[in-house]
């Protein structure tokens, strides 16, 4: 099975239940099963980004905060569908590149590039925060169509810049984090069409001032949408799992072996 994880950068739980209309009416209709999933500490992004790729926390792995600039050395999901031959794509905030291709992250020829002999085969990458999310969305559809990745990562970034900029209770946050759902209202069915799983989570939330990094329930529990391209999905909904646990769930979705590194169980997506 084709997997699509779109990491909705910044997007915490309560925002999501409240403007997340798209999704959360698939949850209502039984074609979603909903979980909340908890960060790691920090909650930061590149922290949460390799715990979510490779199934360890930030001690293990060795990504401790968003200063950290290097390649994953961990078991991670896209050198894992490469030894297995799967084709992988993004398209993505910098740090992804960084992480997964090459670091320091190089815009002359980082940014848009397909190379077979990287762990990520179709990279497009921007380094520009304000980057518009339906020029993402725009660009995973595209590479979805041209390519059919076995594994695609979908990252919008319009949700965490507004919460940096207005805050975790602002309108303007509140607004980003609605036009990702009507985004993914139009991408979703597609992918689905097309015999994919879409997961749909985030790296962390936001605290009602703007920002995020801490333990509280805001910075870490984020969502976690699961839509398969079938109806088999679990009617137990609301489950609290953990970020570690997303990296061995994909895994088994893309028939992959879970490897060792990888302790936490996969979530059941299906009764």
């Amino acid at each position: 099975m084709r997997v699509v994880l779109v990491l909705c950068d910044g997007v915490g739980d309560g925002v999501a239940r409240e403007h997340m209309g798209y999704l959360e009416q698939l949850v209502e209709q039984g074609i979603a099963g909903r979980f909340v999933s908890r960060a790691t500490l920090p909650t930061m992004s590149r922290p949460n980004y390799e715990t979510i790729h490779t199934g360890l926390v930030p001690r293990v792995h060795g990504i401790t905060g968003n200063g950290v600039v290097q390649r994953s050395t961990s078991p991670n999901l896209f050198v894992l569908c490469s030894q297995a031959g799967l084709a992988t794509a993004a398209v993505a905030y910098h740090w992804i590149s960084e992480l997964y291709h090459k670091a320091p992250f190089d815009r002359q020829t980082d940014s848009e590039y397909d190379d077979p002999t990287s762990s990520i085969n179709h990279g497009r990458f921007y380094d520009q925060d304000d980057h518009p999310d339906h020029e993402v969305i725009r660009g995973a559809l595209a590479l979805s169509k041209r390519f059919a990745p076995d594994y695609l990562l979908v990252h919008p970034m319009g949700a965490d810049l507004a919460g940096h900029l207005h805050g975790g209770q602002s309108a303007a946050y509140r607004a980003a984090v609605g036009n990702q759902d009507q985004l993914l209202a139009v991408a979703i069915p597609r992918w689905r069409e097309a015999g994919c799983a879409v997961l749909v989570t985030a790296d962390h939330g936001h605290v009602s001032e703007g920002g995020h990094g801490g333990p509280s329930d805001e910075e870490r529990n984020v969502p976690l949408y699961a839509i398969l391209p079938t109806d088999r999905i679990s009617l137990e909904t609301d489950e609290i799992i953990e970020h570690t646990q997303l990296a061995p769930t994909i895994c088994e979705l893309l028939g992959l072996e879970i490897p060792g590194s990888m302790q936490a169980p996969p979530i059941k997506l299906w009764a």
